[in-house]
């Protein structure tokens, strides 16, 4: 059974953590948000909008985020879904010159263990 922290989770901008996306279902949880708990050893944290040439880049990384799979409720991704997305996989994409944008007000603050906010915020398309 998925262990779920409890308290009121927090994005990286200190606030109370927003839906990341509904249709598809996303996070770790299958909640809309990216909460995160002990067992989520992926750190499924960075909420995205996921693009054409980051999912190939996923898909040629070992993990293909296109093709449905049907027993585990997955319609399969789509560039302009919303999805939570493990903080390392972002970083990986963000080296290779691909990072999906941010949606900073879904990204839960966990990710800050991983990426710094300067760099989330150069990719952000919620900041006005």
């Amino acid at each position: 059974m998925k262990e779920r922290r409890t308290d009121q989770a927090l994005n990286v901008l200190g606030q109370p953590l927003q839906p990341c996306g509904l249709d598809p279902l996303t996070g770790f949880y299958r909640d809309g948000c990216c909460n995160t708990g002990y067992d989520d050893v992926g750190i499924h944290v960075v909420c995205v909008r996921v693009t054409r040439e980051f999912l190939e880049f996923s898909r040629k990384h070992g993990n293909d985020l296109t093709t449905p799979v049907p027993a585990a409720g997955f319609p399969g991704l789509r560039p302009g879904n919303q999805w939570c997305l493990c903080a390392g996989r972002w970083k990986e994409a963000l080296d290779a010159g691909v990072a999906p944008p941010v949606v900073l007000a879904a990204t839960h603050e966990e990710a800050l263990a991983v990426l710094p906010l300067a760099e989330l915020k150069r990719h952000a398309i919620d900041l006005s």
